[in-house]
């Protein structure tokens, strides 16, 4: 296996997000009446702003009102990393820091919007480590769809064959493998199922295994 390069989704991956995003989710649908919706998160994992805004009108109803949602969602959000901080996932900054000093080219590919991801990334001192990156406000098909990791992969310059997309979710796993990468998981709210495990190479329990495979795959080729 020959890598030259790393390419990372964010949120459950890198940043230990989704469970702040569960919790706006519940305050935005207590506040909207809709009660604590925060468990859809669970089926909307790598969606992106259009995915996800169809998922709750199929769910809701072509009323849901969706930027009134989104509102009061990043209001919450963003309170509560003012408040408590963002963190940081097991073995990111370690992996991050690895990757640069052995030579591979870094991506990102997030369902999330350039303007959020950006920032989040900053905030964590994460982001000066990416070559490139692509978004989810940049893409016209979402997760599972290969487009995002296709266009991380020309973003940063390298070939999707030679190139591990590093995933929490299933509709990442999915995405990565039909765009014709080497899938590894690090599963946070979803675990995968038979068939999501079948198309990663790698299924770990936090990055820092990653380093771990990166250093095997190294000796073994004698790098």
């Amino acid at each position: 296996m020959k890598v030259e390069a790393l390419v990372f989704d964010m949120d459950g991956l890198l940043l230990d997000s989704e469970c702040v995003v569960q919790r706006s989710w519940n305050y935005a649908g207590e506040k909207l009446r809709y009660g604590r919706i925060g468990e859809h998160i669970y089926h909307t994992l790598g969606f992106n702003v259009v995915r996800r805004e169809a998922y709750f009108k199929s769910v809701y109803g072509e009323d849901f009102p969706m930027d009134k949602f989104n509102e009061l969602t990043r209001e919450k959000y963003y309170g509560i990393c003012d408040k408590e901080g963002i963190g940081v996932k097991e073995g990111a900054r370690e992996l991050l820091i690895y990757a640069k000093e052995h030579g591979y080219k870094v991506g990102l590919a997030t369902s999330s919007r350039e303007i959020h991801a950006k920032a989040s990334l900053e905030k964590v001192g994460l982001w000066k480590y990416f070559d490139g990156g692509v978004f989810g406000d940049s893409v016209k098909h979402a997760k599972p769809d290969p487009e995002i990791y296709l266009k991380a992969c020309e973003a940063i310059g390298t070939e999707p064959v030679h190139s591990i997309a590093l995933e929490d979710a299933p509709a990442g796993i999915r995405s990565a493998s039909a765009a014709g990468m080497i899938p590894v998981m690090i599963p946070d709210l979803a675990q995968p199922d038979e068939e999501v495990r079948g198309l990663c190479r790698y299924v770990y329990s936090t990055l820092l295994d990653v380093i771990k495979m990166l250093d095997r795959e190294n000796a073994e080729a004698g790098r």
